[in-house]
């Protein structure tokens, strides 16, 4: 709590937080979710890095061994810009997406691997893969009703992109609105964190720390939905355009 006295919790619900209290995580594993959510009830800030690879950055900038002590200590030096305040929206829509970008990694891990298998070996992975597909039209429903609940703006940007009728859009939409900030986000750090940042005089894509690959694949995915084809980035970066244009509250009046 000080940075001098240490004591071992076994879960959130041991953690002596009160209300008004900030607690600063280096990770919030989903498993852990259920007892951030009751530590918010409680009126507790919680927090955590956004970057878990500054704590042995800092820890060795300071100087200090690997201990678990020294990597608290690492993490109380960092500055608090560093670290996402969580809500308990938030935490429900991480758990639900975790959940989907693990099924469609699945999903395209057995389609790769179906190319190079014979006719008769394909034909045994299609009632797995369907099966899988299956699984997350449901989940993306899923997880469409609830951004619908939980984020003011959403059901008005499906309805303005036109994506109504595709889960998988509805999802990737549903994904970049819990993780990107368009209301407050500059356009220049959307573009950094969806890797569409290229340097002025360079014909490279330069992707900054801020760059998401998951969420430049969830563009990607509603950029399909949205022009019914495969975008090129332009595409990509005009509709990231518009979503912000959508969400800041000049236009939603």
């Amino acid at each position: 709590m000080d940075g001098l006295t240490f004591r071992h919790a076994d879960g959130f619900e041991e953690i002596p937080a009160k209300a008004g209290d900030k607690l600063f995580l280096d990770t919030l594993p989903l498993q852990h979710t259920d007892g951030a959510i009751g530590l918010l009830k409680r009126g507790v800030e919680v927090y955590y890095l956004r970057r878990p690879t500054m704590v042995a950055k800092r820890r060795e900038g300071l100087k200090l061994s690997k201990t678990t002590r020294n990597d608290i200590k690492a993490l109380m030096t960092i500055e608090d810009k560093w670290f996402r305040r969580v809500s308990e929206d938030f935490l429900v829509m991480r758990r639900k997406i975790a959940a989907y970008r693990s099924l469609l990694r699945s999903h395209q891990q057995l389609l790769n691997r179906s190319k190079a298998l014979s006719e008769d070996e394909r034909n045994i992975l299609r009632p797995v893969i369907k099966s899988i597909e299956e699984q997350m039209d449901t989940l993306a429903k899923q997880i469409a009703e609830e951004a619908g609940k939980r984020c003011p703006a959403y059901n008005r940007l499906v309805d303005e992109l036109g994506i109504r009728g595709s889960l998988a859009g509805m999802q990737a939409l549903a994904e970049l609105a819990t993780y990107a900030d368009f209301t407050n986000s500059p356009l220049r750090g959307l573009k950094k964190l969806l890797g569409l940042y290229k340097p002025i005089k360079s014909k490279k894509k330069r992707h900054s720390r801020l760059y998401n690959g998951q969420l430049r694949r969830a563009l990607d995915r509603l950029a399909m939905a949205h022009y019914g084809t495969i975008p090129n980035g332009r595409k990509c970066w005009m509709l990231a355009r518009r979503i912000k244009e959508l969400s800041t509250p000049q236009t939603q009046g």
